[in-house]
């Protein structure tokens, strides 16, 4: 089992467990423990689709023997009326797994259909898409799944993977080069070294960082700077580092800001503005 499934694992099992609790009285009280059953996914909503893999999952973890049949995979174009998969397994476990694959299933597709609307917009430039971690607490593990599946790239995972010396860390610090040079001497000690980037809000921030982070770090975030503030930023930079435009870029900005030659551009809404796609599982009788 790779990282990934052991976290999902972890959040599947915290979920039925807030969901069933002492018992799925609904089901016990009318459904027998050994009636078998099958259903579908019906899909409600153009997009597209993810968490296929994790349904699966979902429904095998639950119940090994039971049988799961994708007819359409993560990253593929939906419409109203398709069917996703069928699941045949015991009745408990559909009834029990239904809610929770929903869940996951919708707010990813969501996700991944948003995210697939941006990178669409990109593909004329050498800039990729970055997510946040503006993510739901305890649900980061999907939403960043569900934008890899739409076609964006994940930025780090937490405040673990990867040194992000914020406007706040530099303020706290007394200035940016104090912060690069903390972080640099910090990053030297840990068995594996981390990334460094640091976020500038002017000009002379950019240059700041450039002079102070020569071979201490590796990308610098232009935080709310306009496009044409980012081309002068750029010509600063003089590709010694990677770049990443940041604040309140949306699908209307977005090719203004990929015009100049950023890296990355990083994009919190993904997920928080996300809305989920409509997707219902039903009974096949």
């Amino acid at each position: 089992m790779n990282h990934f499934q052991e976290q999902l694992h972890l959040l599947v099992t915290q979920a039925l467990k807030e969901d069933i609790g002492t018992g799925d009285h609904s089901t016990l009280c009318c459904i027998p423990a050994t009636q078998q059953g099958k259903a579908i996914l019906k899909v409600k909503q153009n997009g597209i689709l993810a968490g296929v893999a994790v349904a699966q999952q979902i429904f095998e973890w639950v119940e090994p023997t039971a049988t799961f049949t994708p007819y359409i995979l993560d990253g593929q174009s939906i419409q109203n009326g398709d069917i996703a998969f069928e699941v045949q397994a015991s009745v408990h476990t559909i009834l029990q797994c239904e809610r929770l694959v929903l869940n996951c299933m919708q707010r990813m597709s969501g996700i991944a259909t948003l995210t697939k609307q941006y990178t669409q917009l990109l593909q004329p430039y050498a800039t990729q898409l970055l997510d946040t971690r503006k993510t739901t607490p305890n649900f980061r593990l999907l939403e960043k799944e569900a934008v890899r599946i739409g076609g964006g790239t994940n930025h780090r995972f937490g405040l673990y993977d990867m040194i992000m010396l914020k406007d706040n860390h530099i303020d706290y610090c007394g200035g940016i080069t104090n912060a690069i040079n903390q972080a640099h001497q910090y990053v030297q000690k840990l068995p594996t070294p981390l990334q460094i980037e640091v976020e500038t809000r002017t000009l002379a921030d950019v240059q700041e960082a450039c002079t102070a982070g020569e071979g201490k770090i590796h990308r610098i975030m232009l935080d709310n700077f306009t496009p044409a503030t980012i081309q002068e930023a750029m010509l600063i930079i003089n590709n010694r580092f990677e770049t990443e435009a940041s604040g309140g870029i949306n699908l209307q900005t977005i090719q203004s800001y990929a015009a100049t030659g950023v890296t990355y551009v990083s994009v919190g809404g993904l997920i928080h503005q996300a809305q989920s796609l409509d997707l219902s599982l039903k009974a096949e009788i």
